[in-house]
């Protein structure tokens, strides 16, 4: 076998860099096999050389991109950095310059991938980015590929491990949402400013990217609302449980006649689900198509092996169509301009939990102000009594979130009305079709 060498430069030596690193260290002597090419990675590009002098080879490791861009030697530039600069110039000038490149980032590729997808295919270069998108779990590329055949109407998906580890806890454990976090944090599944995950940029960063692949429609993270789990309480969870739910931060895409809808907010989804069962920092993404129905992709989302894994995947990709010179051949599926929709003219079920004066005409104006507004209430339960106050939970039929939001204006201004404590969308298995 005539032998082939594929080199590298990884950009930042990181967690998931790391992680890269041994991956392909492990993987050496199968990589000839796998892919007709060995990998050899011969640059890495850091702040710092002597923090990793023990563990990368001196004459790999650079502090300048000079040396990787100026490396005819290098096929393949992985970058691993994060954030939106430097890395969207290097990736730039990496793919002016005829190199391919993988990229594990979803801040870059929320916000400008169809950008640079552009710029890859007007140099017949592969722009690949399946671990930026629910670490190990393969979704970017059964969306290109595996699922191309049908007309994806729905994906909704977990897919931050923070934020699923902490909810868990406070459903399994009883915890308030202060100790859930402090635990995340303790066990490193959160980073010391948390708000990116429990704020849902995060997640909606990644459904922004499945949603433009799904639907062949550009959505970037601005055009994604996005709901955290900040004001989710223990009793919250527990009222879930008695309703036959449980409470998930999920991103929601949807492809409906009349737009996209693309979010990113706790819900109340049924014990039944299939993502119910998903708990501590797994992550899965359920997606419904015409011809597949129904199929759910499961695993880790982060860390770094798993996401090293799926870099490592593109990276073996991309080395295999280097060796049939067909590189490019797939890019930017974006081929339509769909109108994306508010948040105010989507439709949700809700679920309301509030302190109301218990006096006799409370509950006839309350369902007054929701009848004026077009909200129906499928559900309304007394859960608890204090002297003269009552504590009520609603969960209401579908409705316009615009009318939902007026009516809830109305009682919020209403002296009868003590607190409004929780306001949880509540996701219906059936949705999708309607």
């Amino acid at each position: 076998m005539e032998r082939i060498v594929r080199k590298i430069a990884l950009l930042g030596m990181g967690t998931v860099g790391g992680g890269v690193y041994k991956i392909i260290e492990n993987q050496k002597e199968e990589m000839p096999f796998k892919i007709g090419a060995e990998v050899e990675v011969a640059k890495v590009l850091v702040r710092n050389k002597a923090k990793y002098a023990d563990a990368v080879p001196a004459e790999k490791l650079t502090d300048q991109f000079e040396d990787v861009i100026n490396d005819d030697s290098i096929d393949i530039v992985v970058e691993v950095m994060g954030g939106i600069e430097p890395a969207r110039t290097y990736i730039t000038e990496a793919l002016k310059k005829g190199k391919h490149v993988v990229t594990a980032n979803k801040d870059l590729m929320a916000m400008h991938g169809h950008e640079l997808l552009d710029i890859a295919a007007k140099n017949k270069c592969d722009l690949l980015f399946e671990a930026a998108v629910a670490g190990g779990i393969p979704i970017i590329r059964p969306l290109k590929q595996c699922l191309a055949g049908n007309n994806i109407t729905e994906i909704m998906g977990i897919i931050n491990g923070t934020t699923n580890f902490i909810l868990t806890k406070m459903k399994e454990e009883g915890m308030d949402f202060k100790e859930a976090l402090q635990m995340a944090t303790d066990l490193g599944y959160a980073e010391a400013d948390p708000t990116a995950d429990i704020e849902g940029y995060d997640a909606g960063r990644k459904i922004a990217i499945m949603a433009s692949i799904a639907f062949h429609t550009p959505v970037t993270f601005n055009d994604v609302f996005t709901e955290g789990i900040t004001k989710i309480t223990a009793k919250d969870m527990r009222y879930a449980k008695e309703l036959g739910c449980t409470i998930k931060l999920l991103g929601i895409a949807r492809n409906t006649e009349n737009g996209i809808e693309v979010k990113v907010h706790p819900t109340l989804i049924p014990e039944h689900h299939p993502l119910a069962a998903v708990n501590d920092a797994f992550n899965a993404v359920f997606v419904h198509g015409d011809a597949v129905d129904d199929a759910m992709f499961y695993g880790r989302g982060a860390g770094a092996l798993p996401t090293g894994s799926a870099v490592v995947g593109d990276i073996m990709d991309v080395a295999r169509n280097m060796l049939f010179h067909c590189n490019g051949r797939i890019g930017c599926s974006c081929y339509k301009e769909l109108p994306i929709k508010k948040i105010g003219d989507t439709k949700s079920s809700y679920y309301i939990r509030m302190k109301l004066e218990d006096r006799a005409g409370t509950l006839a104006s309350m369902a007054s102000v929701f009848a004026s507004n077009s909200v129906s209430i499928s559900i309304l339960l007394q859960k608890a009594k204090i002297g003269d106050t009552a504590e009520i939970v609603i969960v209401t039929h579908e409705v316009e979130e615009k009318r939902f939001r007026d009516a809830m204006t109305v009682l919020s201004s209403m002296s009868m009305v003590q607190e409004i404590s929780s306001i949880i969308r509540v996701y219906q298995l059936g949705d999708e079709n309607k």
